[in-house]
C-alpha cells in the first residue's frame, strides 16, 4: 500500500514538472537578450543604458545604395531595430531560402516602422541598382522597408567580416579576395548593437529571431 502511494506522488511531481516545463517555452528565452562584441559570440550580459553598454563594440558609420538607387546609411537607421544578412542575386544555392525567410520577417513586421530589413550583396560588381530593384520585384520585397544594397567590395566585406562578424570560421584567417558567403542572420537593436546570430536557414531559428525581435522592442 505505501509502494502505491510514493508512486502516486511520484507521478503527480512528473506531471507538475511537465507543465512547469511547457510554461517556459512558451516566450522569450531571457528579459534581455545578451550583446556580442566578437566573431566568438560569446553573450555578454549588460544592462541596457548602463554606461558598459554605451562603450559596448557597436555598427560603425556605412554609406550603401539599395535598390532605389537611394543612399542610406547608418542614420536610415538610427533608432531601429534592423536583421543584417548577406546575399547575392545570382546566387543557386543558400541565398532564395534565406530570401524566403527573409520575407517571412518582413510579412511579420510589415506594419511595424521600428523594425527594417538589411540584405548586402557580397558582388557588387554585378549587383547594380537595376538588378537589385528587378531582384527587389521579384520577391516581393517592400520599398524603404527592406533595403538591398550594394556598395564598393571593400566596404561591404569590412563589415560583414570585421564588425558584423557573419562567418562562422573562426582562427581561419581570410583575405580580401576570400569569397564572403554565409547563411547567418543578425539582430541589430536600436544602438547598432549585436543582439542575436540565426541560421538563416533553419525554420526554428527564424522563429527565435521573430520572438527576439519582439523582445528587444521592450526595452
Amino acid at each position: 500500500m505505501i509502494k502505491m502511494k510514493n508512486n502516486s506522488w511520484i507521478l503527480i511531481l512528473l506531471i507538475f514538472v511537465a507543465c512547469k516545463n511547457d510554461k517556459q517555452y512558451t516566450g522569450s528565452r531571457v528579459a534581455n537578450l545578451p550583446y556580442y562584441r566578437d566573431a566568438s559570440f560569446t553573450p555578454f550580459w549588460l544592462v541596457p543604458g548602463s554606461e558598459e553598454e554605451k562603450n559596448f563594440h557597436k555598427i560603425p558609420a556605412f554609406n550603401l545604395i539599395n535598390q532605389l538607387g537611394d543612399s542610406i546609411n547608418h542614420k536610415t537607421f538610427e533608432g531601429k531595430i534592423y536583421i543584417t544578412d548577406f546575399f547575392f542575386t545570382s546566387c543557386p544555392g543558400i541565398c532564395p531560402a534565406m530570401t524566403k525567410n527573409m520575407a517571412k520577417i518582413q510579412e511579420k513586421f510589415k506594419e511595424d516602422a521600428s523594425v527594417l530589413l538589411l540584405s548586402h550583396s557580397v558582388t557588387p560588381a554585378k549587383d547594380s541598382v537595376p538588378v537589385l530593384l528587378d531582384y527587389a520585384n521579384n520577391k516581393g520585397v517592400i520599398p524603404n522597408k527592406w533595403h538591398l544594397v550594394t556598395s564598393t567590395r571593400k566596404q561591404i566585406y569590412e563589415l560583414g567580416r570585421k564588425h558584423y562578424f557573419v562567418e562562422n570560421d573562426l582562427g581561419e584567417k581570410k583575405s580580401d579576395e576570400d569569397f564572403l558567403h554565409t547563411e547567418n542572420f543578425l539582430l541589430i537593436d536600436k544602438n547598432k548593437h549585436i543582439r542575436g546570430i540565426y541560421n538563416g536557414l533553419n525554420r526554428t531559428s527564424i522563429a527565435q529571431l521573430i520572438t527576439d525581435i519582439e523582445t528587444l522592442k521592450l526595452e
